[in-house]
Formats: structure tokens, C-alpha cells, sequence
């Protein structure tokens, strides 16, 4: 049963951070996945928790800009809209506009499964600036001791012996 726990968080930590990585550049949360997959693999390997910091404070000091400024704040709603507008446009799956000029399969490629995807990222996204904005909207304190935090967090790094 132990062997059995392990080989399942092992594959569910390896898919997490493969996907986060492949969000970084697509659609979707992919610091977010990329934590969430070496939080998984950090229970069995050394080098995924020597990595689980650096991560989780890069994907905290970008949820506290997202919300520095309100045209900050205007773009990452934007983002979010998009993610929703273009999850309904691959699932009603228009027919090939006239003015398309690329051969017909690169016309909404991945169907259904990609709207279901971008929906996800949609309430993904929502989630994390409505907790973005709760935590460090006008709240320079919580910024402060996340930048504290970060600090703390990379004197660790530099003084730790090397293995």
C-alpha cells in the first residue's frame, strides 16, 4: 500500500510539473502547476524541495504585482475574460471563417478538450486574482513581508553548503 502511495503521488508530482512547465508558455497557471508538482515531489526528492521556495516566492510576488496598480488589475481581468471568451469559441466550434486562409485543421485545433482547458484556466485565473487582490490590494504590509520572506529565503539559498 506505501509502494502504491508513492508511485501515485510520484506520477501525479511528475504530470504537475510537466504541464506547469508547458503553461508557462501556454494558456494556464504554470508557476501555480509547477509549485503544486514539486510540492508533490518534494516529499520524495531532495532536489524538488531545494526548489520549492524560489518557485512559490516568484509566483507570490507575481500574484501582489498583478494587483499593484489598477491598470494592472484591468489587464489581468482582461486575461481572464479572454481565457473565457476563447473557451466558448472552441466549444460552439464556429464554422472556418471565408477570410481563413491557413488549411482547414488550423482552424480551432484540439476542439472541446481545449475549451475545457481554457475554461479551468479561466477559474484558475479568477481564483488567484481575487485572492491576489484580497491579500495585497493596498495592503503594503503583506508586501513588505513577502519582500522580507524573499530575502530571508535567498540568504538561505546563497549559505547553504553545497551538496
Amino acid at each position: 500500500m506505501k509502494a502504491a502511495r508513492r508511485i501515485g503521488l510520484e506520477i501525479v508530482g511528475w504530470l504537475l510539473l510537466v504541464a506547469g512547465i508547458a503553461a508557462l508558455v501556454l494558456p494556464g497557471p504554470g508557476l501555480l502547476m509547477t509549485f503544486a508538482g514539486l510540492a508533490v515531489l518534494s516529499q520524495q526528492y531532495e532536489w524538488a524541495e531545494r526548489r520549492l521556495d524560489p518557485i512559490k516566492y516568484r509566483a507570490l510576488r507575481g500574484a501582489a504585482e498583478s494587483v499593484e496598480t489598477p491598470l494592472r488589475i484591468a489587464f489581468s481581468v482582461f486575461g481572464c475574460t479572454w481565457l473565457f471568451a476563447a473557451a466558448v469559441l472552441w466549444w460552439v466550434q464556429p464554422d472556418e471563417p471565408t477570410w481563413w486562409d491557413l488549411p482547414d485543421w488550423t482552424w480551432l485545433p484540439g476542439g472541446r478538450a481545449t475549451a475545457i482547458t481554457l475554461a479551468v484556466s479561466g477559474v484558475m485565473a479568477v481564483v488567484l486574482l481575487v485572492y491576489s487582490f484580497r491579500r495585497f490590494y493596498n495592503n503594503p504590509e503583506a508586501r513588505a513581508e513577502l519582500d522580507e520572506d524573499i530575502e530571508d529565503a535567498d540568504d538561505e539559498l546563497r549559505h547553504r553548503p553545497p551538496r
